[in-house]
């Protein structure tokens, strides 16, 4: 019998929130869970995100369901907009963690991500990057994953939040 794959995931939270809600629906992250796990064998899923107060809510929900939450202390740019960019900690992260997974599954369309995509495909730890839509999603991105993109908006039927 063939031995399961260990493979991990790493959200880009703010990123797939807002592309979802961009393409004009809500994401069910009971059922994305489930479809990480079902399709890409997915053993531990990170979910990255700037940490809000007023959001602690949601962020048990998310770990209750399956997610390994991943803060980041916010910060008020000078327009006093909440910033919690979590790019570098999702590229540390993938890192630090390089020896523990087979494969990734990134889930962004955020083109800073290119070469943690090139370089997890040089060496054979890219499983895909899931985009919130084709139309916003990075064409860095798009190139640094060639054939192993694929994009959430295809999955609605699947993954869509419904009342």
């Amino acid at each position: 019998m063939k031995k399961p794959q260990v493979n991990y995931a790493f959200i880009d939270g703010n990123n797939l929130h807002l592309g979802i809600a961009d393409i004009g629906w809500k994401l069910d992250y009971r059922k994305f869970i489930i479809y990480l796990r079902e399709h890409y064998e997915i053993k531990k899923a990170y979910y990255f995100v700037g940490r809000l107060p007023q959001n602690q809510k949601v962020y048990r929900f998310l770990e209750d369901v399956g997610y390994t939450m991943k803060f980041k202390e916010v910060s008020l740019d000078n327009k006093r907009e909440v910033k919690g960019n979590v790019d570098s900690e999702i590229v540390l992260q993938a890192m630090l963690d390089i020896g523990r997974y087979e494969k990734a599954v990134l889930v962004s369309s955020d083109g800073d991500f290119a070469c943690l995509v090139q370089h997890l495909s040089n060496i054979g730890k890219l499983e895909c990057v899931l985009a919130p839509s084709r139309h916003n999603c990075s064409h860095l991105l798009k190139k640094a994953a060639g054939k192993r993109i694929s994009f959430i908006e295809e999955l609605k039927n699947k993954v869509e939040y419904k009342k």
